[in-house]
């Protein structure tokens, strides 16, 4: 008898432990695709009308660019000699790249700008010129290119020497004001360190 009270005792106790077990479950997060797809999502900037510029003043150009939408603005020497547009409202627009037309606005907007007091030239001097960038390695032809110009194009480690063409003897200071008139080597020579010599006038004397 006692034998059969003591199973059933155990047979009890071994019921209540297995209905006291909880199954453990695991939460299933929402889906990390669908925030995957809202973060990959690409913002596209607005597109605004770029107006015409052309023979404003380089201060109104750009104050107009920017009530437009568009902030990223540069500008640079149309006549080639790499002058500095220290003052914009001493300059005026000859040419913007990109023309005007609806553009979106974070598009960078350049202008080609002279003096007040000077003519825009038939052709943007200052626009860079990709086939002279290899300038580094081949002799570009520099007739007629600010000094200045001259020296920034080549390669930062060749020797530059610059003599007054005039036979004045003049000492070139501000090489934005001089333009070369011979070079040596010649253009389309291959560069491999040799030295560079410039002779120069005055961008108002004839070589």
């Amino acid at each position: 008898m006692r034998t059969r009270t003591t199973a059933a005792v155990i047979a009890a106790l071994f019921t209540l432990a297995l209905t006291g077990c909880e199954h453990t479950t695991t939460a299933t997060s929402p889906s990390s695709s669908s925030n995957k797809k809202a973060s990959d999502e690409v913002q596209t900037a607005e597109s605004a009308p770029l107006p015409n510029f052309t023979g404003k003043g380089l201060q109104s150009a750009q104050d107009e660019a920017q009530a437009a939408g568009f902030f990223t603005l540069t500008s640079h020497d149309a006549l080639g000699r790499d002058r500095m547009q220290t003052f914009d409202r001493n300059w005026k627009v000859c040419t913007q790249e990109p023309a005007a037309g609806t553009h979106p606005t974070d598009t960078s907007i350049n202008f080609g700008t002279v003096k007040l007091d000077e003519d825009c030239p038939a052709e943007d001097a200052g626009k860079a010129d990709t086939q002279a960038a290899d300038s580094a390695s081949t002799m570009a032809d520099f007739t007629g290119k600010s000094v200045k110009a001259v020296r920034n194009d080549l390669d930062s480690s060749t020797s530059l020497s610059v003599t007054d063409a005039s036979g004045q003897d003049r000492m070139v200071l501000m090489e934005s004001n001089w333009q070369v008139c011979t070079q040596e080597p010649d253009a389309g020579t291959e560069l491999e360190g040799q030295p560079v010599a410039l002779t120069a006038v005055k961008f108002d004397e004839s070589c």
